[in-house]
C-alpha cells in the first residue's frame, strides 16, 4: 500500500481511488451534460429560451469555450504545483464549475453568459489534470500494473459521467428549459464537491501541499505561457465589452492562429536550442508529429458537439420514443452519450487486441495506431456525407443509424489515437521538458475543439454545401491517416527503444 494513501482499500485498491472516481464521474457529468445543451441554447430563438445567435456565432463560441477549458489545464497545474496543492485545486475547482453553471441557468444577459462560460474553464482547468494528478499520487511507489490498473477504473468514472449527462441534464434542458438544464449540471457538480469532502479524509496527505519550486527553464516556460493566456483572457474581455471590435468569428480566429503559432515556436525552439541530444531530438520530433496528428483528430472528433449535435437537431428523424415528449421527438441531446457508451463497451476490446498482439510480437507501431485512428475518422466523415446527400436529394430527415455509425467510428478512432497518445508522450519526453511536453498535448486537444466549433458554424449554415463539407474533412482524416501509415516504420526507428 502506497504511503501516500490513507488505508482502506476500495475493489482491492486505495479507498481514496473511489473518493477521485466519483469526484471525476460528477465533474465529467456536468461538463457533458453542458456541452450537450451549450450550442443548441446559443443558436435556439429566444422565444424557445435561446440566445437567438446564428450557428456560425454559436459554432465559434462553442470552440473558444471547450479550447479554453483545455488550455486552463496548464495555468491550472501551476496553481496547484505552485500556491494550493492539488487537493485544494480540486475543490475550488468544482466551486468554479458550480457557480458557473448557476451562472447560465440564473440570466440569459450576455455578459452573465460569458462570466458563467469564464467560471467554468477556470474551474476545469484547475480540476481536471489535478484529479488525475492524484490518482498517480495514491499509487506512488507502487508497480506499473497497480497503477495502471487504477487508471483503468479511473477511465470507466469519466465515461460513465459522460454517458449518463446528455440523457438527464439533455433532456431536462430540451424539455424543460436550457437554463434547468445548466441547473441540474451545477446540481451534478456540487453533489460531487459534496463526496469529495465526505469521503477526503481517504487521500491521507496525498495532493496537501504544494511541490516544491521548479527548475529555472520550467519557471520560464511557465512564466511564458502564463503571461500568454492573461493576455489572450484581456483581449477576450475587451472584445466581449466592445473596446475592442472584433466580432467571435474573428475572434475564434484570431486564437487558432496564437495557439497554432504558440506550438510552432515551441517545438522549434526546443528542437533547435534545447540542447538535445540527437536520440531525444528525434524523439520530440515524434511527438512534434502526434501533436499535428491529434490535433486533425479532435478537430473532427469534437463535432460532436457542434456539427454532428446540429445535424441531429436539423436533419435527424427523431421520432423514435418521441410520442413521450412534446415536440414528438426525443432530444438532440441523446444521441451525445454514444461516444461514452461505446469507450466503455470497446475499451477492454481494444486494451485486450494490443496485448494479444504484443504476445505474438505484431502490436502496431504508435506511428500505425495513430494513421488507424485517423483513418476511422475519415471514414465518420464519408458516413455522413452519405447521409448529408440523402438530406439534400430527398428534403427528408435521415434515420438515427448514421449518426450512429459515425459515432461508432470516431470511438474506435479515439481507442487507436488517444491514450497510445498520452503514453508515449510522457515516454518519449525529455526528462526537462516531460511537464511542458505534455502541456502540447492539451494544446493539440484545444487547437482542435476550437476548429471543431468552428467547422460546425460553417457547416451547418448551408444544407447545399453540408455533402462537399463532409467530404473535405473525410479526405483530410483518411489522407493524414495514410501518411502517418506510411511514416510509421520511420516514426518506430526514431522513437528508439520507446516503441
Amino acid at each position: 500500500m502506497s504511503e501516500v494513501a490513507a488505508p482502506g482499500t476500495w475493489m482491492g485498491h486505495p479507498r481514496g481511488l473511489a473518493t477521485l472516481f466519483f469526484t471525476e464521474m460528477w465533474e465529467r457529468f456536468s461538463y457533458y451534460g453542458m456541452r450537450a445543451l451549450l450550442l443548441l441554447y446559443i443558436t435556439a430563438a429566444a422565444s424557445a429560451g435561446g440566445l437567438g445567435l446564428s450557428d456560425r456565432q454559436g459554432g465559434a463560441i462553442y470552440g473558444l469555450y471547450t479550447a479554453a477549458a483545455y488550455l486552463a489545464s496548464l495555468p491550472g497545474g501551476w496553481v496547484a504545483d505552485r500556491l494550493l496543492g492539488a487537493r485544494q485545486s480540486v475543490f475550488w475547482g468544482g466551486v468554479f464549475i458550480s457557480l458557473g453553471n448557476f451562472a447560465l441557468a440564473l440570466s440569459a444577459n450576455m455578459t452573465v453568459f460569458y462570466l458563467g462560460l469564464l467560471l467554468i474553464c477556470l474551474g476545469t482547468g484547475m480540476l481536471k489534470p489535478n484529479c488525475s494528478t492524484l490518482v498517480g499520487e495514491l499509487y506512488r511507489g507502487d508497480s506499473g500494473s497497480r497503477r495502471d490498473a487504477a487508471f483503468s477504473i479511473y477511465y470507466v468514472g469519466i465515461n460513465l459521467g459522460a454517458t449518463l449527462a446528455p440523457f438527464i441534464v439533455g433532456t431536462i434542458g430540451e424539455t424543460v428549459g436550457y437554463r434547468w438544464g445548466f441547473l441540474a449540471s451545477g446540481i451534478g457538480m456540487v453533489l460531487g464537491l459534496i463526496q469529495y469532502r465526505a469521503t477526503g479524509k481517504w487521500l491521507g496527505n496525498a495532493g496537501l501541499a504544494p511541490h516544491p519550486a521548479a527548475p529555472r527553464e520550467a519557471k520560464r516556460a511557465q512564466r511564458l505561457l502564463v503571461g500568454s493566456l492573461v493576455l489572450l483572457a484581456v483581449i477576450v474581455l475587451l472584445a466581449v465589452l466592445g473596446v475592442v471590435h472584433l466580432n467571435v468569428v474573428q475572434l475564434a480566429g484570431a486564437t487558432g492562429a496564437v495557439m497554432i503559432a504558440l506550438a510552432v515556436v515551441f517545438f522549434g525552439t526546443v528542437l533547435l536550442f534545447g540542447k538535445l541530444s540527437a536520440a531525444e531530438r528525434k524523439s520530440v520530433a515524434v511527438i512534434a508529429i502526434f501533436f499535428v496528428c491529434a490535433a486533425l483528430f479532435w478537430a473532427g472528433y469534437e463535432q460532436a458537439g457542434s456539427t454532428l449535435n446540429l445535424f441531429a437537431r436539423d436533419h435527424t428523424n427523431r421520432s423514435f420514443l418521441g410520442s413521450w415528449f412534446a415536440s414528438g421527438q426525443h432530444p438532440v441531446s441523446w444521441y451525445q452519450n454514444f461516444q461514452g457508451v461505446f469507450v466503455l463497451i470497446f475499451a477492454p476490446l481494444f486494451a485486450w487486441i494490443w496485448v494479444s498482439l504484443g504476445r505474438r510480437g505484431r502490436d502496431p507501431s504508435a506511428g500505425a495506431k495513430f494513421g488507424l485512428g485517423l483513418l476511422q475518422l475519415g471514414l465518420s466523415f464519408l458516413v455522413m456525407m452519405i447521409a448529408a446527400q440523402i438530406v439534400l436529394r430527398t428534403g427528408a430527415r435521415v434515420l438515427p443509424g448514421w449518426l450512429i455509425l459515425t459515432y461508432l467510428l470516431q470511438t474506435t478512432g479515439e481507442l487507436c489515437l488517444s491514450p497510445i497518445g498520452l503514453s508515449n508522450v510522457t515516454k518519449l519526453a525529455p526528462i526537462r521538458y516531460s511537464s511542458q511536453m505534455m502541456g502540447t498535448w492539451f494544446l493539440g486537444a484545444a487547437i482542435g475543439n476550437l476548429a471543431a466549433g468552428l467547422i460546425g458554424g460553417e457547416v451547418a449554415s448551408g444544407v447545399a454545401d453540408m455533402p462537399a463539407q463532409f467530404l473535405r474533412m473525410a479526405l483530410i482524416g483518411c489522407g493524414s491517416g495514410f501518411v502517418m501509415l506510411i511514416l510509421a516504420r520511420p516514426v518506430r526507428a526514431w522513437m528508439g527503444a520507446v516503441r
